[in-house]
């Protein structure tokens, strides 16, 4: 798979179809791959938290899940095919699931959360694609217990909607215990699935605006959030952009 090297992480260049494809391949041989995406506020945040840099950096599949970052490597001539967001994935995938008889393992958000994304999930695709559930609020201590939880489930596929850097960090620490054959982290598509959250209209998600959406609905909790991320991550697209330039 060729790579878009976009503020020293490396982005998979894979459409949401061969982004399938390499994961129903990897599920079909059995053999582990851990899946994450990247938006502008994580290749943000990742500059300066070394265990997040890490934890994406050592991913088998890396994806731009935010429009912005594939604006990015076209203004940096390196362009992504597509953003391959990571809610569709996980939608794709479950619809997969009842049709390749895959078992799916829901960890994270909150209890009633969680509940109500297997519930829809169940009552759309049936019973048989549910390996099991757990919230996701526990502490260090728990994090092995729930691992062997995980893997005594023998699901195929691995939802984790946790908060960055504990999700990558947990799955990065675990995936040899749990075993299981695609891990991948959802960030905030539990809420959305439930109907806690709702989507930015198609529109907005085109024009890289699901973040202005999000911060109509929390504005306390994430305007400055987005006027940090945002703003850093075109200073980072410019400053590599100016780098390119002196190296040619």
């Amino acid at each position: 798979m060729s790579k878009v090297i976009l503020c020293n992480i490396p982005v998979d260049a894979l459409t949401m179809q061969q982004t399938l494809d390499v994961i129903h391949q990897a599920i079909h041989d059995k053999k582990p791959v851990h899946h994450v995406v990247v938006n502008a506020a994580k290749i943000v945040n990742a500059q300066k938290d070394k265990e997040l840099m890490n934890s994406i950096v050592n991913c088998d599949i890396v994806n731009a899940d935010g429009q912005a970052v594939v604006w990015a490597s076209r203004l940096l001539n390196e362009p992504l095919p597509e953003r391959v967001a990571g809610i569709d994935l996980m939608e794709n995938l479950v619809k997969s699931a009842a049709e390749k008889g895959y078992k799916l393992f829901f960890l994270g958000a909150k209890e009633e959360v969680v509940k109500e994304v297997v519930r829809k999930y169940s009552q759309i695709h049936g019973d048989n694609i549910i390996a099991g559930y757990r919230n996701g609020y526990f502490t260090n201590d728990e994090e092995p217990v729930i691992a062997k939880q995980i893997a005594d489930s023998k699901a195929d596929i691995l939802f984790v909607a946790i908060t960055s850097p504990k999700k990558e960090i947990f799955l990065r620490t675990y995936k040899d215990l749990i075993q299981t054959p695609f891990i991948m982290g959802v960030g905030g598509s539990f809420d959305v699935v439930s109907g806690k959250v709702k989507r930015a209209p198609l529109w907005m998600q085109s024009c890289g605006l699901e973040w202005l959406f999000r911060t109509f609905q929390e504005p306390r909790r994430m305007w400055k959030r987005y006027l940090y991320t945002n703003t850093s991550f075109i200073y980072l697209v410019t400053m590599e952009k100016f780098k390119k330039k002196r190296i040619k």
